[in-house]
């Protein structure tokens, strides 16, 4: 029996076949720590070398992003409706949701995110400093 779309299965299958040519559809998880997604942004990369044509952005109060059906439905079909050939998706979180010079000043920690005060927000770890 044929269940029909499934956009977690489609976005997973997207990520994990690499680069097969463009445009490319790039999402990027970010939260508080480095447990709970609280933002996911998703572009469209249309050419190499070339800047996203399309940013969009999603935000939840509780949960995460990364297991909510309705925002991973949204993502699939932004992606999709721009005829994606690629995902470059990452499961980790990659930062603060936060945006430095629009929700707290330029060069300074975020107020509200205590944990990624510090830390590369690659790798998660501490930066000597």
């Amino acid at each position: 029996m044929k269940l029909g779309w499934q956009p977690r299965k489609w976005l997973e299958k997207k990520a994990k076949r690499g680069v097969g040519g463009y445009p490319v559809g790039t999402i990027a998880f970010y939260g508080p720590d480095n447990r709970r997604a609280t933002k996911a942004a998703a572009s469209i990369i249309p050419a190499p070398q070339s800047d996203p044509s399309e940013l969009r952005r999603w935000f939840v109060d509780f949960g995460d992003v990364r297991t909510n059906e309705t925002i991973l439905v949204e993502i699939a079909t932004f992606l999709r409706g721009h005829e994606v050939r690629s995902v470059a998706m990452t499961e980790q979180i990659l930062g603060c949701p936060h945006e430095e010079g629009i929700d707290y000043p330029s060069g300074g920690a975020c107020p509200n995110c205590p944990y990624w005060a510090g830390r590369n927000r690659w790798t998660g770890q501490l930066e000597s400093g």
